[in-house]
């Protein structure tokens, strides 16, 4: 047998911190403070900004349907490509011809 006593082991020694540690500086009054502090100050503008989070925290369109967003990026990106080159080519035929 063992002469340890059940229940949970006995707790470490605490440790001294330094004076920084246990009394920190209160937080500095910036710009982006202040903000905040009157945006929570005024009901509707508190709950557009929690409106804002919820949305910003949503799933999007390609998380959740990635092949087709991928297949519809490709063909975005196909015919916006073939526009430009097409363009490209109408603009040197206009100038070849003199209409520019």
């Amino acid at each position: 047998m063992s002469d340890v006593p059940p229940g949970p082991p006995p707790h470490r020694a605490r440790v001294d911190l330094p004076d920084w540690m246990r009394n920190p500086e209160p937080p500095r009054r910036t710009l982006g403070r202040r903000l905040s502090g009157l945006v929570d100050g005024i009901p509707a503008l508190a709950a557009a900004r929690r409106r804002m989070w919820t949305w910003q925290g949503r799933t999007r369109f390609g998380e959740r349907h990635p092949a087709l967003a991928a297949i519809g990026s490709f063909v975005f990106v196909l015919v916006t490509a073939t526009l430009l080159i097409v363009g490209m080519f109408y603009l040197a035929w206009a100038i070849r011809q003199g209409r520019i």
